[in-house]
Order: C-alpha cells, then structure tokens, then sequence
C-alpha cells in the first residue's frame, strides 16, 4: 500500500499535465487564429511606435 501512495501524486499529476498539454495543442488554429493574430500584430505595433516617436529635449 505504500507503494501506491507514493505513486498516486505524481501519476495524477502526470495525467493532469498530459491533458493541459493536449488542450493547449488542440486549441491552436482554428477559426479564431486569424483573430488572434490579428490583435498580436496590433499590439506590437503599438508598441514599435511608442517606442519609434520622438522624444521632447529639456523634458
């Protein structure tokens, strides 16, 4: 009995970590990845120009 209550944490763990990782492959794409990748180009372009515009001297 020892044996499997040492074993049970990491197994669960194990099969927990095996599913969060097949819904985060089988989440990618899809309908919605033009979207989302639509609004991450965005973003970084927002932050390229912030980072471009010019600065007032003496401020």
């Amino acid at each position: 009995m020892e044996y499997f209550s040492a074993l049970l944490p990491p197994v669960v763990m194990a099969v927990f970590f095996i599913g969060l990782v097949v819904t985060i492959i089988k989440s990618q794409g899809g309908p919605n990845k033009a979207k989302e990748d639509a609004a991450v180009d965005a973003a970084l372009a927002r932050a390229e120009s912030v980072q471009q515009a010019p600065r007032a001297e003496g401020v």
